[in-house]
């Protein structure tokens, strides 16, 4: 998983910033989804069963906040 990545040196802020930068964009981007799946596959997205009614936003809100910290369904 690990890629070689070679060491630069710079002598002055200027040369530093004339360097090109290494990038391997799909790389990144393919570690970026597998990182994705294997957060889905720890801590999958549940929701709860039914159709809820509530009398007002604040209602709502409590429902939510009670369902995220585990305390009730």
């Amino acid at each position: 998983m690990t890629t070689a990545r070679r060491v630069q040196k710079f002598r002055s802020i200027e040369e530093m910033n004339a360097a090109k930068v290494a990038t391997s964009d799909e790389a990144d981007f393919e570690r970026f989804l597998r990182h994705c799946a294997r957060y889905w596959a720890l801590a999958p997205r549940t929701y709860p069963r039914g159709v809820f009614k509530f009398r007002d936003i604040d209602e709502a809100q409590r429902a939510r906040d009670r369902r995220a910290s585990g305390s009730g369904h």
